[in-house]
């Protein structure tokens, strides 16, 4: 395998200049940078099966790790355990970034790795039980060839956490991709090139696409030249949609894939959760389908998928199981408690009850059941399934005629896949 000396060292350069994500190192000294992806209990439920202690000689890659913000947040997770967090990246002034970050946070757990991801055969680093690849594949003149990088050193048990563009979502960016390449013309500096992206920025009519489509400070442009760089001027920026990633990802090389957004989880990519709570007569029969099939559906009908986030395993068995009482049940992601969903239910005597859930802007139609305020009063992040649906049989309208566990699972299930295809109720074991 051979590095593409035609582009490679163009992508090397933008990165040793603009180091990205752009970021003051002392700012770690205030605040940690959060990556939804590598939420450790999020790792756990989607790539282990809720089993994953992290405790003993757990191996983590981040390849393509720019100036830290995976890495940082993963090392300061495992830090109490004996695990090994090696940062690969192709940009030494973003590893001295990342490597400043670690030294302010004194993580120690830190490998640094001056290369690129597509060495990683050659360069003995061992296998790994996750490997974060957040941003990178899609800049690779072959990214099937970084794929098979990757896959190189995971461990048959192992995980990818991905992150590729998404086509639909960057129709306005690629756009103005194609306008900067006619209007920059031979400008061959990346000063230049700046100089002029920073101009037609300046004067875009309220017409043009990028513009319709973006939120103020909601995207790279808000980064600084690092940003408008990585964004509009990259020389080597492809893009998939969801039926692209499964014939790469899951056709040719047999993985499996669970995709979350950042923020808003696997809701983006299911058709009824983007439709709303009036469910259209059109969507009846869609939850039938494969999930490939639905995801594809809901990623045009929403159509602002810019980003596509997934874990990669070697089969479905990976996620942790709905329907084991030995499982627990536990909030996620926000302050919210089992108790006070319950409270909400009680509140609310209506069938289908309608959550509006502020952060991330889905609102739905469910049927809490028959049991699920009563479940959900025991969920408490310790209690496994067993242990709530004994205490939800105990209570006194139920102590005479209780229902079975498979009763109480097929009652709590709409809830549960509400909750879960946000990210808010995850999985573990014991």
């Amino acid at each position: 395998m051979s590095l593409d000396s035609d582009h490679l060292p163009e992508v090397r350069e933008q990165y040793e200049r603009l180091p990205y994500p752009p970021c003051d190192p002392e700012d770690d000294n205030r605040r940690l940078v959060t990556t939804w992806l590598d939420d450790l209990p999020m790792v756990n439920h989607y790539c282990f099966g809720g089993a994953q202690s992290f405790a003993r000689g757990f191996r983590v890659l981040v390849a393509g790790g720019g100036t830290g913000d995976g890495t940082i947040y993963l090392a300061e997770q495992l830090r109490a355990t004996d695990a090994e967090i090696v940062h690969l990246d192709l940009s030494e002034a973003s590893i001295n970034i990342a490597r400043r970050r670690a030294e302010i946070r004194k993580l120690e757990n830190i490998r640094w790795v001056h290369d690129s991801l597509l060495s990683l055969p050659r360069l003995g680093l061992g296998e790994f039980d996750y490997i974060n690849c957040v941003g990178v594949l899609h800049h690779l003149a072959d990214p099937d060839a970084g794929l098979e990088a990757l896959l190189s050193v995971k461990k048959p048990s192992g995980a990818l956490g991905v992150m590729v563009y998404g086509t639909y979502g960057r129709t306005g960016i690629y756009q103005m991709q194609s306008l900067l390449r006619m209007i920059a013309g031979d400008a061959a500096t990346i000063p230049a090139k700046l100089e002029i992206a920073k101009e037609v920025l300046q004067h875009l009519p309220s017409s043009n696409w990028y513009s319709r489509g973006r939120t103020p400070n909601g995207d790279d442009v808000a980064l600084g030249d690092a940003g408008i760089y990585d964004l509009l001027l990259h020389s080597r920026d492809r893009s998939y949609t969801v039926q692209e990633l499964y014939a790469w990802f899951a056709d040719q090389h047999g993985l499996h894939l669970e995709f979350t957004d950042v923020g808003c989880g696997r809701s983006s990519y299911l058709p009824q959760m983007v439709a709303g709570p009036q469910t259209p007569r059109y969507l009846s029969g869609l939850s039938a389908r494969p999930f490939r099939e639905q995801y594809a559906i809901a990623e045009l009908l929403g159509g602002r998928l810019d980003l596509h986030s997934f874990y990669a395993t070697a089969s479905a068995g990976s996620v942790a199981p709905y329907g084991d009482p030995a499982m627990i049940p536990f909030f996620y992601h926000e302050p919210v408690t089992g108790p006070e969903i319950s409270a909400l239910i009680h509140r609310n005597q209506a069938s289908p009850l309608v959550i509006n859930h502020a952060h991330t802007g889905v609102r739905m139609a469910i049927d809490p059941g028959k049991y699920g305020k009563f479940i959900m009063k025991y969920i408490d992040g310790k209690r496994t399934f067993a242990d709530i649906f004994a205490l939800v049989k105990a209570e006194d309208k139920f102590r005479k005629s209780p229902p079975g566990d498979d009763e109480l699972f097929a009652d709590f299930k709409c809830l549960y896949d509400f909750f879960n295809a946000i990210d808010r109720l995850l999985l573990r074991k014991q």
